[in-house]
């Protein structure tokens, strides 16, 4: 019953502050402080950051753990220790506890305001890496930085990969507004390592680190990559200011990870100086073998049919993906697509429909979702725009709709949401046809 109460905490949204887990870390026990973390932020690429991170870790031989969010089909894909999510023995008796916290401290009158979803996961998740004797861990922000629940770590370093236009609801309308808060996680003294920000952003990043005493490592300066492309991923030889990696080909899909494989290289190289020592041939063996999925995952199923699922939810998501589609799918393949109320919808479409062949805009199992016949209505006035027609149809079910496209096209390209990714990811999963494409 716990998890369903746990789950029944998103009814209360998203609250941004610290206060509620500081009352519950300092509850707890300060879970947070018993193992050494590295947290990362960043509007894309911070989830293959993270995942790049922590498999360096486990190439080092350290108990690691990461935490990220959301989850593509089960909540225990949040909590990772070693190789492995949780299992649900775990995961039950720690929402149990956390949540037998959180009456305590309601009742008393310690805690005012009831945590949210998002606060509650975020406590369960350092209550079960301290419980398993982590030596180190991996924590992705959940939303902007300042303000993000997480946010109450001292980790020995962390990492900003990317700043662009997403929740501007709650992180701000400008570049500056947005870097502003995911800077918020720079702490007195900590290194910050950053990726290739817009102007506006690296001056507002600089300017927090200045203030907080903090150095900037610019993950990409002083650092030579040769790059060559095969197959969609990145062949690539790695010379920074520390370390020379390679050649290897990385995992994961995509121009794009090339950036980010710097980032989590910088990163950890910058951790080595603060207690957390992991050697290159670590780092090499992360690149080469992260598994991360729904980020440009190719999947083939019988008869020699692909379906290429993505998560791409914002511009800059849709222009990665795009920009793979453009260079290894010349065939446009048939875009099934759902995105939320909060996104950019028109930016996404602009970018996605020209490099795909047919839509089927679908719901994913979201009540942000927008749906079916209105995103279709917004495909179709947006081809005037686009000065070309593409067929869009509307299939409510993501399943259906992927088996649909598929009798239409060899290739599918699912993307628009990581909801609609999670739910199609597992619906093929469920038909044991899920095979991930090799070079």
């Amino acid at each position: 019953m716990s998890l369903d109460r746990l789950f029944a905490l998103e009814n209360f949204g998203i609250k941004l502050g610290l206060q509620n887990m500081q009352t519950l870390c300092a509850a707890l026990g300060h879970p947070e402080r018993r193992f050494a973390s590295l947290h990362v932020a960043g509007t894309n690429g911070k989830g293959s950051v993270t995942a790049v991170t922590h498999c360096a870790l486990l190439a080092e031989g350290l108990r690691a753990a990461r935490y990220v969010s959301p989850h593509l089909v089960d909540l225990s894909e949040r909590f990772v220790i070693g190789h492995s999510p949780v299992d649900a023995a775990t995961l039950q008796q720690t929402a149990d506890d956390v949540l037998g916290v959180v009456d305590r401290l309601k009742s008393n009158g310690t805690l005012t305001v009831t945590p949210t979803f998002f606060e509650v996961t975020t406590a369960m998740a350092f209550e079960m890496f301290s419980r398993a004797g982590v030596e180190a861990a991996v924590i992705e922000v959940g939303l902007g930085g300042r303000f993000d629940a997480t946010n109450v770590i001292t980790p020995a370093a962390g990492a900003i990969t990317t700043i662009g236009m997403d929740h501007q609801q709650h992180l701000g309308s400008t570049i500056a507004a947005i870097a502003r808060e995911k800077a918020g996680i720079i702490k007195s003294g900590v290194p910050i390592v950053i990726g290739d920000l817009p102007p506006d952003a690296r001056a507002v990043v600089h300017a927090v680190a200045a203030d907080q005493g903090a150095s900037v490592v610019e993950a990409h300066d002083g650092v030579r990559a040769d790059v060559t492309m095969e197959d969609g991923r990145a062949r690539v030889t790695l010379d920074t200011p520390a370390g020379h990696y390679g050649p290897l080909t990385l995992s994961l899909r995509g121009a794009h990870q090339v950036s980010n494989a710097i980032v989590a290289t910088r990163l950890l190289e910058t951790a080595r100086g603060r207690g957390v020592h992991v050697s290159a041939r670590a780092i090499e063996q992360a690149l080469a073998s992260t598994e991360w999925p729904a980020r440009l995952e190719l999947l083939t199923l019988e008869g020699g049919r692909r379906v290429l699922i993505d998560a791409a939810h914002n511009p800059d998501g849709a222009r990665a993906l795009a920009d793979y589609l453009r260079r290894w799918h010349p065939e446009k393949p048939t875009l099934v697509i759902s995105v939320m109320r909060d996104k950019d919808l028109d930016e996404i479409l602009a970018t996605l429909v020209p490099v795909t062949s047919t839509v089927i805009a679908t719901h994913a199992p979201s009540p942000r979702a927008i749906p079916e016949g209105e995103l279709a209505r917004r495909i179709a006035d947006l081809q005037a725009q686009l000065g070309r027609e593409v067929a869009v149809t509307t299939i409510a079910d993501p399943e259906t709709a992927v088996s649909a496209a598929l009798e239409r096209a060899s290739t599918v390209c699912v993307a628009g949401s990581i909801f609609l990714a999670g739910a199609v990811r597992d619906a093929l999963n469920r038909r044991a046809i899920l095979h991930d494409s090799q070079p």
